[in-house]
């Protein structure tokens, strides 16, 4: 049999990343090329890599593609498709479990920069309530609601639910505008407004409600025609 004309490429693109790691000027489609070996074992995964960034654009946009778009690519099979849909996840639950123990947040941004990361991928609507205690130390992040949450609106009996799972007494909500942009709705004001008023009711503080998209987010709290919801 002979030897796989690409193995020492590979291990010269191991070599380099064991020794410098990945950073931010590392090109996407390495990135990509690195991940495949994993997946396709005796192909050249540099082509295949070029072709996912060609179709998907970013390497952002490859970890948020569906596993059946994924496929439609030439060389991705479900192997390779499960592996580069499991990325994100992993992040996310990284993220998460670093989080758990000793995360504490002190303003909205340290809140914002959190829940950007939690809503990495999601392409549907996802209406989440982070926990905390008077302290700001977080207690979870729990998602309520997928779908149309403008025109289903949001179960406060959920909200009530994770609230006293947590025996948690502050609350930020949180919500995303897949494809759009980062502000308010007169829905995402009725939704405020409910949750609200659920949570005066066992005297949890409700912090704020943060709308992200793109990337980016707005809290209502610092937005100055809703501070009053908040007490501000």
């Amino acid at each position: 049999m002979k030897d796989n004309p690409h193995s020492g490429h590979r291990e010269r693109l191991r070599q380099r990343f064991a020794e410098n790691g990945i950073t931010e000027r590392t090109p996407d489609h390495e990135i990509l090329e690195f991940l495949l070996f994993y997946s396709i074992p005796r192909i050249n995964t540099n082509d295949i890599a070029h072709r996912l960034i060609d179709r998907f654009g970013s390497l952002a946009g490859v970890f948020e593609a569906s596993e059946a778009e994924l496929l439609k690519v030439e060389g991705i099979g479900k192997n390779s498709a499960v592996l580069i849909k499991s990325m994100l996840p992993i992040m996310k639950k990284y993220m998460s479990s670093k989080n758990e123990k000793t995360k504490k947040f002190s303003n909205v941004e340290e809140v914002g920069d959190f829940l950007l990361m939690e809503y990495l991928g999601f392409t549907e609507e996802v209406f989440a309530i982070t926990l905390m205690d008077g302290q700001g130390k977080f207690l979870g992040f729990k998602m309520l609601e997928h779908g149309d949450i403008g025109s289903v609106g949001v179960s406060t009996r959920k909200v009530i639910q994770a609230v006293l799972e947590t025996n948690a007494c502050c609350a930020v909500i949180s919500h995303n505008h897949p494809g759009g942009i980062a502000l308010p709705s007169a829905a995402d004001l009725s939704i405020t407004e409910s949750v609200k008023t659920a949570l005066d009711k066992i005297s949890v503080r409700l912090l704020d409600h943060i709308i992200i998209a793109d990337g980016d987010y707005v809290s209502m709290a610092q937005t100055p025609k809703y501070k009053i919801l908040f007490g501000r």
